[in-house]
């Protein structure tokens, strides 16, 4: 199956239909009457088809099982078609399409079933999905901004050559698979007026993120969030609280990151974790959903 540890777990939901046709009147009639000699093949289909979406994942190998929290079947019909819509919802990290269709089908199949006696012309038609809303799509921001970042490494072993980067260049990665341009590139150490100098020459040369990765732990040259609390204008303790829980679900050290958001008029500023990993997984948590911040600061700008 896909890897899907990366992601968030979000509402999700899908809406898939099949189209059962009959070949007369008398079938329908039936059906609302409840005479067919199976049974009541809205009720049965309908109970079949609940099956259908809990068993996805037995029957189709890629399907991860996942909490289905809500399966909703209606019918409709019109003329000698009937609709069959399957709505299926689930908080997690991967949508539940699959489900909705696969539910679908049990639902079309099962009438089939049941109508074969008294009709030899049924045929399904149609399944597909008609809606999908909560992932990743759902949540990208189509403002148009042409942002621009300053990425900045907080680290002495690494400004003095001891070590290779590579949590800032994780934290690059990530903003070049959003469409953020990188303005500027630096590593610098641990030093509380160095830090600071950074966030406001960024500020003012117009970085519309100012991010920094490294010296958010515990140890005593770990000073990049006292740097950069007497500076923020507004702290933003959501963003803080989205990368520990995201970090705290992968393991348990997360907890002891010091990690900071705020702004400084305009500009938006991160302190990140200095572990690759910690990084990493610090932008999986925020991006590409925070870039919605920035219709908010925009407009505030143009106003």
């Amino acid at each position: 199956m896909v890897d899907i540890t990366h992601k968030n777990n979000t509402l999700r939901t899908a809406t898939a239909q099949a189209i059962v046709k009959v070949s007369s009147q008398e079938t329908i009639d039936a059906i609302q009457n409840k005479t067919v000699p199976k049974g009541d093949v809205f009720a049965m289909s309908k109970a079949a088809g609940l099956l259908g979406v809990k068993k996805t994942p037995e029957l189709l190998p890629d399907c991860h099982p996942l909490p289905i929290e809500y399966t909703g079947i209606d019918y409709h019909i019109k003329g000698l078609e009937i609709q069959v819509l399957i709505t299926v919802k689930t908080i997690y990290k991967t949508g539940v399409e699959v489900e909705a269709m696969h539910g679908a089908s049990v639902v079309a199949l099962n009438m089939y079933d049941m109508l074969k006696p008294i009709d030899k012309g049924i045929e399904i038609h149609n399944i597909k999905l008609l809606e999908k809303k909560g992932g990743k799509s759902s949540y990208i921001d189509k403002f148009k901004r042409d942002l621009k970042a300053a990425v900045i490494v907080c680290s002495d072993s690494i400004s003095e050559g001891k070590k290779e980067d590579k949590a800032g260049k994780a934290i690059i990665a990530k903003l070049e698979a959003c469409d953020v341009a990188i303005q500027d590139y630096v590593i610098i150490p641990d030093e509380k007026d160095i830090i600071q100098e950074k966030a406001k020459y960024y500020q003012a040369q117009g970085a519309d993120l100012i991010i920094y990765t490294g010296g958010t732990g515990l140890s005593q040259r770990d000073v990049t969030p006292e740097a950069l609390q007497p500076l923020l204008d507004r702290k933003i303790p959501g963003i803080e609280e989205a990368i520990r829980k995201y970090g705290q679900d992968r393991m348990p050290y997360a907890m002891l990151s010091r990690s900071v958001a705020g702004t400084i008029k305009n500009a938006l500023v991160l302190a990140l974790p200095g572990s690759t990993n910690g990084a990493k997984e610090s932008m999986d948590a925020i991006f590409p959903s925070l870039l919605h911040v920035f219709r908010i600061l925009k407009s505030a700008r143009h106003d």
